[in-house]
């Protein structure tokens, strides 16, 4: 059934009481109420069943659920390790070697660019790191939120090995076996790294606002507040997703920390070698790492971290066996409201899929526009789709076979310059939306009210948004009016992008200046 405008009700209605309320989970349950009543014809008592039914389709789902599981291991992991002092000991050495906010923040965006196997595992693994090194040197919650946040879908998106690959990958290799286009899917990814303007545009200005003393926006309340106050928690207080503070243990050292926490991304890597059939020895490292089913590997490198914790802390007691269930309960409590937005987000989520929200925006604001617009257009109808609906793994699916479509009837050379559009607008949609789960997830690690989160990056997104969006212009008419190649055209129009974002945040800085002095004055 076509349920056309209709099928923007729920995502508006979830983002907008999200917004207004500031409370995430009602809203959510709201958009996912309304999007049922309408499936089922205005019945009440249909509506709630079908939601309840998809709750349980989302929740029983096995990608889903071991994304769950894995939430829950991370939670007991970072207990164990706070227990044992090792995130106490990992600050205090920290201290001693990163001299400044800035230091901080760099290194931040540092540990969060080599984590880039996952996005889920990179903002839940870099802001349980770095939040008591950012804590100490006074650098806001929701800026770290931020920096998650930019570090974890736009590195994913161009690292060559990460399981967003995988999805990208077979969303090309699809179309172009149906449409007989001759392009290898994973050489064809390598040649969109350079074109996917807004995750290295993004990248590029997380790495200048480390330095520079400059926020916008509401994100500038939230650092003058930890600067001045050394309150990093913002105006509205302590985030709901609290684990425990910092303990002290007289035998605890920094390795309880850089143990455990390296033996996740160890254990993870090898698990994502292993579910893609690595270890069957018909297949690649890097062919399996393609192959590879992320969810249960996260769950699988989680289940055998704890195990590696156990080993290095209860023999030395540094923790005792009475300790243990305390550190499981207090650990899984901790991830619990995450968890409830996550499984709320993938339930408005599947209701939104089933009433075609993506597509009907795709058909109906893709019209009509000259060829030289085509990237630009299909990169803003990828992130209206990716904001309304909370993915951008399920934009890829609806856009880039619609990119690929337009490219076909115009010039097949336009074919990968529009498919990174849809990708650079997937994220940055991604990074916008309220209800998407890596968002969740970047606010979660930073332990950042989720709705504060989102409203402190909203306008450094659209900024960088912009720019990506005239390069895609500029892009366009170099390919179509130019005759130039799609990876020269990229190349240009990059430098051209940089040039913009340089520019606009010399004005930014010159303002900010202006309006303080005007204060102080």
């Amino acid at each position: 059934m076509d349920y056309q405008f209709l099928s923007l009700l729920p995502p508006l209605l979830s983002i907008t009481l999200a917004l207004v309320t500031k409370k995430v989970i009602p809203s959510l349950v709201a958009g996912a109420l309304s999007g049922a009543l309408i499936l089922m014809g205005g019945n009440p008592i249909t509506a709630v069943g079908h939601t309840l039914s998809t709750i349980w389709s989302s929740v029983s789902d096995s990608w889903n659920l071991s994304i769950l599981i894995f939430l829950v291991f991370l939670g007991i992991l970072v207990h164990l390790v706070t227990m044992a002092g090792g995130s106490a000991e990992y600050g205090a050495w920290a201290e001693k070697r990163i001299k400044s906010r800035q230091g901080a923040q760099f290194a931040t965006l540092i540990l969060g660019v080599l984590i880039f196997i996952d996005d889920y595992f990179n903002a839940l693994t870099v802001g349980t790191v770095m939040r008591p090194v950012t804590d100490k040197f006074k650098v806001s919650r929701a800026k770290l939120a931020y920096i998650i946040d930019s570090t974890a879908a736009p590195v994913c998106i161009i690292a060559p090995i990460s399981s967003w690959v995988v999805t990208v990958m077979s969303t090309m290799g699809d179309k172009f076996r149906a449409e007989g286009i001759g392009l290898d899917p994973f050489m064809s990814f390598l040649k969109l790294i350079p074109m996917n303007l807004y995750a290295l545009l993004t990248l590029a200005m997380v790495a200048v606002l480390c330095f520079i003393d400059l926020e916008f926006g509401p994100m500038a309340e939230h650092e003058e507040l930890a600067i001045t106050a050394g309150n990093v928690h913002g105006p509205k207080g302590e985030s709901a997703v609290q684990v425990e503070e910092n303990i002290t243990n007289p035998k605890g050292t920094i390795w309880d920390l850089v143990v455990p926490i390296g033996g996740l991304v160890i254990f993870t890597v090898i698990a994502m070698a292993y579910t893609g059939g690595y270890f069957g020895g018909n297949i690649s490292f890097l062919g399996a790492i393609q192959e590879t089913d992320a969810a249960t590997a996260l769950k699988i490198g989680g289940f055998w971290a704890i195990i590696l914790s156990l080993v290095l802390f209860l023999p030395r007691q540094v923790l005792s066996l009475k300790q243990l269930p305390e550190a499981a309960i207090k650990g899984a409590k901790s991830m619990l409201p995450a968890i409830t937005i996550l499984i709320f987000a993938w339930t408005i989520g599947s209701i939104i899929g089933e009433l075609n929200t993506g597509v009907y925006l795709a058909n109906s604001l893709g019209k009509t526009l000259p060829p030289f617009l085509y990237p630009a257009l299909v990169f803003a109808l990828a992130g209206v789709i990716a904001f309304a609906t909370g993915t951008s793994w399920g934009t890829f699916a609806i856009m880039v076979p619609i990119a690929i479509d337009f490219a076909l009837i115009f010039d097949p050379e336009i074919t990968l310059i529009m498919i990174a559009a849809v990708l650079a607008g997937a994220v940055f949609g991604d990074h916008c939306s309220p209800i998407s789960d890596t968002t969740i997830l970047s606010s979660t690690g930073a332990q950042c009210d989720h709705i504060e989160h989102v409203s402190t990056q909203l306008p450094y997104a659209v900024f960088t948004a912009a720019i990506s969006f005239i390069g895609y212009i500029v892009a366009g008419i170099l390919i179509t009016s130019v005759g130039l190649s799609s990876a020269v055209s990229a190349i240009i129009s990059l430098g051209v992008s940089a040039l913009l974002m340089i520019i606009g945040l010399r004005i930014a800085h010159i303002l900010t200046l202006r309006a303080k002095s005007t204060v102080v004055a």
